[in-house]
């Protein structure tokens, strides 16, 4: 309700000045060329597979496949491009939480249905930005993209600098607004001309088109680094290296991620200019009921306790108005770092699966369901904008909750000339805190030195876990029973409010539960990142891309490089059936020499080399010769691959 009303807000603003150009109506007419656009893409597709309408309609020849926007799991292509793609969607995104969206009122319990129908269209509205970036026919991908890049960035920019004011942010206010959105659509402007220009180079024989493969270079970089011996002296991580981030240069994060979060910091940008101005106006709102209600008080000559309420509303307003405006800073630097810190942890989960390290997930993760991990890629972009959105709202209104408690304990004391009443109400505090820990550390120490036995080897780093002195350590446990009932009130408060504190601050966390230990599958949104991670693990790992990368390879080759392959591929003819046998038998003795010898009549003249001396021993022991050579000639050539036997000895008997 918060964005929604915030949303409402920017959006009414914006729409003062009229300027003949409505985006809400646009985009709804531009679901005309989108369709458009995706029926060119889809007809010049062709199906794997024959259906049933094919044999209807012959003409068509297997086209209108199915038209993909976007690899969501093995695809490293282009993430930049996808990124500043969802860039773009995220103005209108947003905007699905207005109901100025919809031309025509609806009834409440029909909102959830509304809002499915227009994520739809929003999604369908934009879809020829994903299927142009990804589809294999570059030239046409590329005109298509052009065009429509070209006439929203047209309408995008007329709209926004016709009518670049507002009365919250006032000046450029609009501008303000819509330079990312500006700057995504310029960007997917310049890489579909880039798209345009390599395609015809490749048309025109300029430039050879990569081939596809399952595997990335960096991925084979990862490889060999784990083949390789680590080095002894490795050259040291600087400051930022080992505190903040570590560069991996093997290591991509897919196009999913990298639009998630853009479109998570687009959104922030967003929520926190609504916040601002709405805030804005909540303050002066609440300044002109204070001014109300000064007026009635003095007006009407209410008593002193009434009148004396007045400076402190006004206290509490300026306190109020300073501290939320201080801390959208710091609660939107913490969501920023939370989106970035995200990324990192991807990457960390990652190659911690990589290695085969399931220690840091809980032990009912370890075997994740199928499709609930399937389903968690589907979901997991969707509820992290969400979660950033959100989580920034509540962090910022605990942030207002400290800042308020910082100033009314600490500041506004100091100015009203309060501080010896403060330091003294803040040293009882302190001193009871500290008392309460001084306790709790006195009774491991007093453990430490009375109740365990001594350490059994000098080296040891602590005492083993065996009592010493029982009967001491029962009294010590009887007397100090009671005094731990009256610290446990206190302890149990304050673990209710850390875990508040912490959960609240970590509620955009997506990658950490917030619940407690064995209840980590009821927070759905830990339970999403958690299948995600796995399935991108199962279907990403480098060196199992890379083993199926070389068989594919090794098939390919073998099938190329294969004699009478073509032979073993041919249907079965009655009448080349013995051509082909003995062509294959001749390859199968050129390739293995040594099956010579194994043959019937060999055998039988070898036989009889013992009774007679004929020219037929003679030529057996010519081919024991050649033979001999032959296989020592292969040895030393073909050392690594093992001989190609593709016939078996009886078969060529």
């Amino acid at each position: 309700m918060v964005i929604r009303n915030q949303e409402e807000h920017m959006v009414s603003t914006m729409q003062d000045c009229q300027n003949g150009i409505s985006m809400e109506l646009f985009l709804h007419l531009s679901l005309i060329p989108s369709v458009l656009i995706v029926g060119v893409l889809s007809f010049l597709q062709k199906r794997a597979q024959k259906l049933t309408i094919d044999r209807k309609l012959p003409f068509l020849g297997g086209r209108f496949a199915i038209v993909v926007p976007l690899d969501t799991i093995g695809s490293l292509s282009n993430r930049w491009s996808y990124g500043f793609a969802f860039g773009a969607v995220s103005s209108s995104v947003l905007l699905l939480f207005s109901e100025r969206y919809i031309p025509f009122t609806v009834p409440p319990w029909a909102r959830a249905i509304v809002y499915l129908a227009g994520a739809l269209e929003v999604g369908l509205v934009y879809f020829p930005f994903f299927a142009c970036l990804s589809t294999p026919f570059r030239l046409a991908g590329a005109v298509l993209g052009i065009l429509y890049s070209l006439t929203w960035i047209t309408i995008t920019i007329w709209d926004t600098f016709t009518c670049p004011n507002g009365k919250v942010l006032g000046k450029f206010q609009k501008i303000i607004i819509q330079w990312p959105c500006i700057l995504s659509l310029v960007f997917l402007l310049g890489r579909f001309i880039y798209m345009l220009v390599k395609g015809v180079r490749i048309h025109l024989e300029l430039e050879q088109e990569e081939p596809e493969e399952l595997i990335e270079q960096h991925q084979v970089k990862h490889v060999k680094t784990l083949l390789r011996k680590a080095s002894s002296h490795s050259k040291p991580l600087s400051w930022f290296q080992s505190r903040v981030y570590e560069w991996d240069p093997y290591f991509k994060f897919p196009n999913r991620i990298i639009g998630t979060a853009i479109i998570s910091l687009i959104g922030l940008y967003t929520v926190t200019l609504a916040d601002y101005s709405l805030s804005n106006v909540a303050f002066d709102q609440v300044d002109r009921w204070k001014n109300i209600l000064e007026h009635l008080v003095t007006s009407c000559n209410q008593t002193e306790a009434l009148g004396a309420m007045i400076p402190q509303l006004e206290e509490f307003a300026y306190v109020a108005r300073k501290s939320w405006m201080a801390t959208t800073i710091f609660a939107s630097l913490n969501s920023v770092a939370y989106t970035l810190h995200v990324l990192a942890c991807y990457r960390k989960h990652l190659k911690r699966l990589w290695k085969g390290q399931k220690g840091f997930i809980p032990e009912k993760f370890h075997k994740p369901n199928s499709a609930v991990s399937v389903a968690s890629i589907a979901r997991y972009s969707g509820w992290q904008i969400a979660f950033t959105l959100w989580g920034y709202l509540i962090v910022h209104f605990v942030h207002f909750l400290f800042a308020l408690l910082l100033v009314y304990a600490l500041v506004l004391p100091i100015q009203n000339g309060r501080a010896l009443s403060m330091l003294t109400n803040m040293g009882i505090i302190l001193l009871t805190i500290g008392i309460v820990v001084a306790l709790v550390i006195l009774q491991v120490v007093l453990v430490q030195i009375f109740f365990l036995q001594d350490k059994m080897s000098p080296a040891d780093k602590q005492k083993p876990l065996a009592l010493n002195n029982r009967k001491a350590f029962h009294c010590f446990n009887y007397f100090f029973f009671f005094y731990n009932v009256v610290m446990g009130i206190s302890n149990c408060i304050m673990r209710l409010l850390c875990s508040i504190v912490v959960g609240t601050w970590l509620v955009s966390r997506i990658d950490r539960t917030i619940m407690q230990r064995g209840y980590e599958t009821m927070d759905a949104g830990y339970s999403t990142w958690i299948g995600m991670i796995f399935a991108d693990h199962y279907h990403n790992n480098p060196v199992m891309v890379c083993f199926c990368q070389l068989l594919v390879s090794n098939t390919l080759q073998k099938h190329n490089a294969s004699a009478y392959s073509t032979f073993s591929n041919m249907p079965p003819v009655s009448v080349n059936n013995q051509a082909r046998k003995r062509w294959m038998l001749f390859h199968t003795l050129l390739r293995n020499p040594q099956l010579i010898l194994l043959r019937k009549h060999h055998l039988c003249s070898s036989s009889s080399l013992q009774t007679s001396s004929s020219p037929q021993s003679n030529t057996v022991v010519q081919t024991m010769v050649m033979a001999s050579q032959t296989q020592s000639c292969q040895a030393e050539s073909q050392s690594q691959s093992p001989p190609d036997i593709i016939v078996t000895p009886a078969e060529v008997c």
